[in-house]
């Protein structure tokens, strides 16, 4: 892979690529479909080249897009009424386009990553199963080619929020075709359309002259261009080589303000880091499990590690979600397990080992090409040196290598992951990373009190009282401990002196439409 590039000839697609705004990306763990797309480098691509019934502008307000109305007056039974809108290839975006990438998007059997997005959907137990129940959704109705209903098990106050999410974006009939292939060479409908992919180097996406949303791109492309280090990428930042850096490397972060002038970005945003642990690690399985999560999470001296190396870019979690959303709450019962208490950890510690004593070393993965390396390191060193045990960090190449063993459940060892807000709502955060059955839940925690509860949630009359059903539900992640959440983000990023404007939005990832030169 390139860790430098030059900014010369022409992307295959069309348009002179030294007029794109380049900024970073990396591989993507799978090819670009939404409903399997549940990381950061595929899913940054992919909201770019999808439309859906709604969008979110950099400050989170989700706005119509696809959609001409969104009709409901219990929040259980959906009316959706679309825009005339065409796919990249001149096919018209339906009620069908929409219903069908549904139904794909929730069948069991398909395997995709995003599937949990579609639980609240009537008939979805059944098209989850394994095997299959049913193939398609009962709760989805075409009515005519602008016209399909939804009906949801239970009412929901968030159901309506989430339609600009990727799992519900529309899919052309062209993609059932060739479900595999089509990852590769993408057909959307959004404000960009793809145009090259040099796995490991970078991926070009140009303006889609037929969009007609709320957020028509500003510029003349995008140019994702993947990285071994975030070093490197900053110093193409300052060279002018890199038109906008959403995460300055550890190395500048004392710097950067100064380095980068009125140019650097800084703000609080709905991103959290955690350290997962799949059940079939041993020593981390039942009750034992659960006192060495806990262990560990009070062992870490999050604070100082965030002074020391983040400079207040950091901020210690204080609970499952990010503490930028809507209804957040600090101090929930059971949130002492994320303060650093050294004799609690001992003794927690000493319990789990009453059960079983502990042996070999407490090992950390994480992605080397993603700038984690220093904070890993302070982590197992604070475990090490509180607990008494051996505990190091262990190196992946690419964000995708590890990705790939998390997914497939074979990494055997603790691992480090982070979780980007797609639309800006705490359910998004419990039901992705702790839904059971969740293609997205890291751990494999399932527990049917605390499903029981997002749906009671889902089903509250007011955000309010939503909100106090979600902190029931974080009490009983605080007795399971199902991972341990470290970090809650203050962007630190940047744009090169090419670029007159470049906001971060409300989830940390740039503004792209609007990144002008």
């Amino acid at each position: 892979m390139a860790t430098s590039f030059a900014l010369t000839g022409c992307s295959s697609g069309g348009g002179d690529s030294t007029d794109f705004v380049t900024v970073n990306g990396g591989e993507p763990q799978k090819p670009l479909v939404p409903t399997d797309v549940n990381e950061n480098m595929g899913g940054r691509v992919v909201d770019r080249l999808w439309a859906g019934l709604k969008y979110y502008d950099a400050g989170g307000k989700a706005t119509n897009e696809v959609a001409q109305s969104i009709d409901t007056t219990d929040r259980q039974h959906y009316k959706i009424t679309l825009k005339d809108w065409k796919f990249t290839d001149g096919t018209a975006v339906t009620a069908k386009s929409f219903v069908d990438a549904w139904n794909y998007g929730a069948l069991g059997t398909n395997g995709q990553l995003q599937n949990a997005a579609f639980s609240e959907i009537a008939g979805y137990d059944d098209v989850s199963a394994d095997p299959p129940k049913a193939q398609t959704l009962s709760g989805l109705k075409v009515i005519d080619d602008h016209t399909f209903t939804i009906d949801l098990k239970e009412p929901s106050i968030d159901f309506e929020l989430e339609l600009g999410y990727a799992p519900f974006y529309p899919m052309p009939e062209s993609f059932f075709k060739d479900t595999k292939g089509f990852g590769e060479h993408p057909i959307g409908n959004g404000p960009y359309k793809f145009s090259d992919w040099q796995h490991n180097v970078q991926i070009d996406v140009v303006p889609n002259p037929d969009y007609h949303g709320g957020r028509p791109a500003k510029n003349k492309g995008l140019r994702f261009v993947m990285y071994q280090s975030y070093d490197t990428a900053y110093a193409d930042l300052q060279a002018g080589n890199l038109d906008a850096l959403d995460i300055i490397p550890d190395s500048a972060l004392a710097t950067y303000k100064k380095d980068l002038g009125d140019r650097a970005i800084q703000h609080p945003i709905a991103y959290s880091q955690h350290i997962g642990i799949q059940p079939t690690v041993a020593h981390f399985g039942g009750a034992e499990g659960v006192l060495r999560r806990k262990a560990i999470s009070m062992a870490i001296n999050r604070d100082q590690i965030a002074d020391n190396i983040f400079h207040g870019t950091r901020v210690a979690c204080q609970d499952f979600t990010a503490f930028t959303l809507p209804g957040f709450r600090g101090g929930l019962p059971g949130s002492e397990a994320l303060k650093f208490n050294p004799d609690e950890a001992k003794k927690l510690w000493a319990q789990a080992n009453a059960i079983s004593p502990w042996s070999g070393s407490f090992q950390i993965g994480y992605n080397a090409d993603g700038g984690h390396q220093g904070w890993i390191e302070a982590v197992a060193n604070s475990v090490k040196n509180t607990l008494g045990i051996d505990s190091v960090g262990v190196p992946y190449p690419t964000f995708k290598g590890i990705r790939d063993e998390i997914t497939n459940k074979t990494i055997g060892k603790a691992f480090r992951y982070g979780w980007q807000g797609d639309y800006p709502s705490m359910f998004e955060f419990l039901t992705q990373l702790y839904l059971t059955g969740s293609g997205s839940n890291n751990t494999q925690y399932s527990s049917p009190e605390f499903d029981q509860l997002l749906t009671k949630a889902q089903a509250a009359a007011t955000p309010e009282a939503a909100y106090d059903i979600l902190a029931q539900a974080q009490t009983v992640l605080f007795k399971d401990m199902p991972d341990i959440p470290i970090f809650d983000y203050n962007v630190a990023a940047g744009r090169s002196d090419k670029v007159k404007k470049a906001e971060v939005s409300w989830s940390g990832l740039f503004d792209f439409e609007n990144i002008e030169k």
